[in-house]
């Protein structure tokens, strides 16, 4: 259970990251995000470790690596690639542009889904049990967390915020989104 609480401890330092990027404190965002990153991981890696396994079929833990790469992959891409890394992660201050292409034209939050289904993936891949317990409570913790930044802290970070809220769904894409999704990926690659 300890693991389950740094990994939530590693969460929300990983989200105390919004409140240094309006301070506009030099040098803090990358502390934060490296900390709450590795925290993270480190309570991943410790829960997949844990010797109590689950009973699966070996045709899920294959199935859980092809999950896993996907996702994973698609996790790093939209909050890495997707977001200018530096202007985002290491430079004081907010990013000067609100990114609403890409996989942000479909959803406002794109990495929890990713994120979802990387925790689900571990789950098969490591069958874990207490893998399978920290899965639902650091999946439901990020949904608050981005919850409360859509809420409280992007309005305040980015210009048109307001308006993106207002035309991208939050978690759950619908048919305006998917069209918009469509629509910016013909234009990356026209």
């Amino acid at each position: 259970m300890i693991y389950i609480a740094l990994g939530s401890l590693g969460f929300l330092v990983i989200h105390i990251f919004d409140i240094v990027s309006l301070k506009r404190i030099p040098g803090a965002k990358p502390v934060t995000w490296i900390a709450g990153s590795g925290l993270l991981a480190y309570s991943v890696i410790m829960a997949c470790l844990t010797p109590d396994k689950l009973p699966l079929p070996i045709w899920s833990t294959w199935l859980g690596w092809a999950l896993l790469s996907i996702s994973f992959f698609l996790l790093i891409y939209s909050l890495f690639i997707n977001l200018p890394f530096r202007k985002t992660y290491v430079a004081t201050g907010v990013g000067d542009k609100l990114v609403t292409t890409g996989l942000y034209a479909l959803v406002r939050h794109p990495g929890e889904h990713w994120l979802i289904l990387v925790m689900l993936s571990l789950v098969l891949v490591s069958r874990s049990s207490l893998m399978l317990i920290a899965s639902p409570i650091w999946i439901l913790l990020d949904i608050l967390l981005v919850t409360i930044q859509d809420r409280f802290f992007f309005g305040r970070m980015f210009e048109g915020y307001d308006t993106y809220r207002r035309q991208t769904p939050m978690l759950v894409p619908n048919r305006r989104s998917i069209s918009a999704f469509i629509n910016s990926l013909k234009q990356a690659g026209a």
